[in-house]
C-alpha cells in the first residue's frame, strides 16, 4: 500500500487505518501544508480559511457600512487626564463591551493598570447607529507622556481627527500643547473635550478660555463630559460623526496598506496593526513590504474588537490586524511605516511617508544580582524587546557586577516601566545603573563620535581631543504664576538658558528653556513637581550637541576604578558629586584589615577621598611597665605588616553594596 497520495491542488494526505481490516479513510493533512508547494495560482487556501468559519452578524454589520460612513479618530491629552477612562465609555455606548466590566479595557500590561498610565496606543473598533444608519468607528486610545510621544504620532497617521481631552480641574498642560501642534500640522480635525466636569475644583469656563485663546480653536463644538460617571458621554459620537471627515480611500484600487505598529505572539508569530488606504485584503493573499522587499502569505486578518476578532477581509479605510502563514518570526522585519501591496502590484503603488523611528535618549546599565541569573534575564528582556523595539540592547561586561546589558531608552519613565515589568512579568533580580545620555567627541582629526557608555569616554587632557559635546533639549514648562520664581531657580540651577515666558492666561505662565539633557534625565520632572506641589507639567523636545566643559567622574577603591560606577557630569558639578559619593560608598563597602581609600577623581585629578580605618590588634596590652622603646618598636613592627598586608590584599565589594549605593 503507498503511504500517501496526491489531490489535485497539491495537498498532502494521510491515510490513517485503526486496524488491517477496517476500511481506508483519506484525512487532509493541513499542519503539513508548509512543508509542500502549494499552487500560488489558485485560491484554495483563501477558500479553505474562508469556509472554515461562518460570517457573523457582525461581520455581516461591517461590509454593509460603506466607507463615507467610516470615522477614524483618536484621543490626546496629557498624562492622567481621562483617555483611557472615556475610553471606556465610548465601549460601551457602543455595546463593544458591557457596561460595568473591567475597568481600562484597553490598558492590556499589568504596569499599566497599577501606575493607572497608558503606555503603548490601543486600538479599537465600534459600529455605532446614528439616524437609522451604522457607522463604523476607529478609535485609538494613546499615551499621555512625553516619553512615548512616538505612539501619539502613529496614531495620528492612521486618523481622521482627533479628541483634544483636558482636565476641567487642570486645564492646558504642556503635553496638551504639544498634541495640538502635532495635530495641527498634520491637518487633523480636532474635538475639544473638558474632562472631569464633575469635580469639586473643575472650571470648565476657564478651561474652554484656554483652548481658544491658546489653540483658536471653536469651543462650540466643544463637549463637556465626565468620563467616570458617564455625564454627558453620548454627546460625543454624534460630534465625531458630525465633524471628523471620513477616510480617503478606493477599495477598487491595488492594495496599499500602512503598518502602524506591530506585537509579537508566541503562537503566531509578529501581528501586524495597519491601516488600508488603498484596495482590499484577505487570508490568502501574498503581499510585499517595500521597506525590506520580503514577500508573505496572509493567514489572518480581523480587526480589533476589543480583542482580535476574526473577519473575511479589510477594506480601504479600515485599520485593523494582520498575521502571516508561514508567520513571521523576527520583529524587526515588521518597519513601522513600512508601505505593503500585493505581489504584482509594486509598480503600480506608490509607498506612503513612513515615520521617524525614536532615538533612544537615555541609558542604564543593568545586570543580574546573581550571575547564574544570566541566562534567564537574558530571556526576559528579549521577550519585552520583541514588543517594544525602542529599546536598544548592547552586551556589556564590569570587572565589579559581571556580565550585563547597556540599554536605551525614550525617556526615564520609558526607562522605568521597563524595569517594573521585568521585575513583575519574569520576577528577575537586577541590578540598574543610574541613567546616563550620549555624548560626542570630536577627535583632533575632525572625526567625530558618539560615546553611550561612561567608560568608554576620554579624558579631556588627551592630546588628540579637540572638543566635547553634550545634547540639550527645548524644555516647555506650564506652571501657575506663584511658583515662578522657584522654577526660574531650580533650570537656572541646572545649567538651563531662558528662551521664552509667555503669560497665557492671567495665573498660568509658559516658560521655555534649553536644558543639557544630562540634567533632565537627572529627576528634574520630580524635582519640579515637588516644588510646584505637583501643579507644574513639563514637556520636551530634542534641541542640538552643545559644545561644553564635561568630564568623567571616576570612583576608586585602593586605586583600582569601580567601572559601575562612572558618569560624566560638567566639570563643575565634579567636586559636589564626588564628594556626595565617596561618603555614601564609604558607608556600603566592609571594614578590612588593612586601610580602604575611596576617591573620586575627575579629569585627572582627586576631587574627594574617603579612609576606612583597619581593624587594629591592641599590640601593647601584653606590656606593663615596659620602657618607651619597646613600645615603639612594637608599633613600626605593626606599621611594616600593614603595608604588607595593604600591598598584597584585595578588597571585595558585595552585590549588595553596589545596590544599596546605587538606589536613590
Amino acid at each position: 500500500m503507498r503511504p500517501c497520495m496526491r489531490l489535485g491542488h497539491g495537498t498532502q494526505c494521510v491515510l490513517l487505518t485503526r486496524c488491517s481490516l477496517s476500511p481506508i479513510s483519506i484525512v487532509p493533512n493541513f499542519a503539513a501544508l508548509s512543508c509542500y508547494q502549494i499552487p500560488r495560482n489558485s485560491n484554495w487556501l483563501r477558500s479553505a480559511s474562508s469556509t472554515s468559519r461562518t460570517v457573523s452578524d457582525l461581520e455581516k454589520r461591517i461590509q454593509s457600512i460603506p466607507l463615507e460612513r467610516f470615522r477614524n479618530f483618536c484621543i490626546v491629552a496629557h498624562v492622567d487626564h481621562g483617555k483611557s477612562t472615556l475610553s471606556d465609555r465610548l465601549l460601551e455606548l457602543t455595546g463593544t463591551i458591557e457596561p460595568g466590566g473591567k475597568k481600562q479595557v484597553l490598558d492590556k500590561l499589568d504596569v499599566e493598570r497599577e501606575r493607572g498610565i497608558t503606555v503603548k496606543a490601543q486600538t479599537c473598533s465600534m459600529v455605532y447607529k446614528y439616524k437609522g444608519e451604522d457607522y463604523l468607528l476607529h478609535l485609538v486610545d494613546t499615551p499621555g507622556h512625553v516619553d512615548f510621544r512616538a505612539e501619539v504620532s502613529r496614531s495620528y497617521a492612521s486618523a481622521s481627527g482627533a479628541l483634544l481631552l483636558v482636565d476641567a480641574s487642570q486645564g492646558v498642560q504642556a503635553q496638551t500643547v504639544a498634541n495640538f501642534y502635532l495635530a495641527f500640522s498634520l491637518g487633523l480635525e480636532l474635538i475639544p473635550i473638558i474632562n472631569k466636569v464633575d469635580l469639586p475644583s473643575a472650571d470648565a469656563p476657564r478651561a474652554l478660555e484656554q483652548i481658544k485663546s491658546s489653540f483658536e480653536l471653536d469651543i462650540e463644538k466643544a463637549v463637556l463630559v465626565s468620563a467616570k460617571t458617564g455625564l454627558n458621554v453620548q454627546a460625543i459620537l454624534p460630534s465625531i460623526i458630525e465633524n471628523i471627515p471620513a477616510p480617503v480611500g478606493d477599495h477598487t484600487k491595488p492594495l496599499r496598506l500602512l503598518l502602524v505598529d506591530s506585537w509579537y505572539s508566541h503562537f503566531k508569530g509578529v501581528i501586524l496593526l495597519v491601516r488600508l488606504f488603498d484596495g482590499r485584503v484577505r487570508a490568502g493573499d501574498q503581499i510585499a513590504s517595500f521597506a525590506t522587499g520580503q514577500k508573505y502569505f496572509v493567514g489572518e486578518v480581523g480587526i480589533m474588537y476589543p480583542d482580535q476578532t476574526p473577519q473575511t477581509v479589510l477594506r480601504a479605510g479600515q485599520l485593523g490586524y494582520i498575521y502571516f502563514n508561514p508567520a513571521m518570526k523576527r520583529s524587526q522585519e515588521a518597519k513601522v511605516g513600512d508601505t505593503y501591496t500585493t505581489v504584482g502590484s509594486e509598480k503600480l503603488v506608490q509607498p506612503l511617508p513612513g515615520f521617524e523611528e525614536p532615538k533612544s535618549m537615555v541609558f542604564v546599565a543593568a545586570y543580574p544580582v546573581d550571575q547564574s541569573d544570566y541566562g534567564h534575564l537574558e530571556d526576559s528582556i528579549e521577550q519585552i524587546v520583541l514588543n517594544d523595539r525602542s529599546v536598544t540592547i548592547a552586551k556589556e561586561y564590569s570587572e565589579a557586577l559581571g556580565a550585563g546589558w547597556r540599554l536605551g531608552f525614550l525617556g526615564t519613565l520609558h526607562c522605568s516601566v521597563f524595569e517594573d515589568r521585568l521585575r513583575q512579568e519574569h520576577g528577575a533580580s537586577i541590578i540598574i545603573t543610574p541613567p546616563t545620555v550620549p555624548f560626542k567627541v570630536v577627535w583632533a582629526n575632525g572625526k567625530e563620535e558618539v560615546i553611550r557608555n561612561p567608560n568608554d569616554f576620554p579624558d579631556k587632557c588627551t592630546a588628540n581631543v579637540a572638543e566635547l559635546q553634550e545634547p540639550f533639549v527645548m524644555v516647555t514648562i506650564i506652571l501657575p504664576e506663584e511658583y515662578l520664581g522657584k522654577v526660574i531657580e531650580l533650570c537656572e540651577g541646572n545649567r538651563g538658558d531662558q528662551k521664552e515666558l509667555q503669560f497665557f492666561t492671567a495665573t498660568q505662565v509658559i516658560l521655555k528653556y534649553e536644558l543639557p539633557l544630562a540634567q533632565l534625565v537627572d529627576d528634574l520632572f520630580g524635582k519640579l513637581k515637588g516644588i510646584t506641589k505637583g501643579y507644574a507639567t513639563l514637556d520636551y523636545e530634542e534641541a542640538d550637541w552643545r559644545t561644553s566643559n564635561i568630564t568623567k567622574l571616576q570612583l576608586l577603591v585602593n586605586k583600582e576604578p569601580v567601572d559601575a560606577v562612572a558618569r560624566v557630569v560638567h566639570a563643575s558639578q565634579a567636586e559636589r558629586l564626588g564628594r556626595q559619593w565617596v561618603a555614601k560608598f564609604k558607608e556600603h563597602v566592609d571594614r578590612q584589615m588593612f586601610e580602604v581609600v575611596i576617591q573620586a577623581t575627575a579629569n585627572g585629578r582627586v576631587v574627594a577621598r574617603e579612609t576606612i580605618k583597619p581593624f587594629r590588634k591592641d599590640v601593647l596590652a601584653k606590656l606593663h611597665a615596659s620602657d618607651v622603646s619597646r613600645r615603639r618598636k612594637l608599633l613600626e613592627k605593626q606599621k611594616e605588616g600593614r603595608k604588607k598586608l595593604r600591598a598584597v590584599g584585595n578588597i571585595t565589594i558585595e552585590h549588595k553594596a553596589f545596590q544599596s549605593f546605587l538606589a536613590k
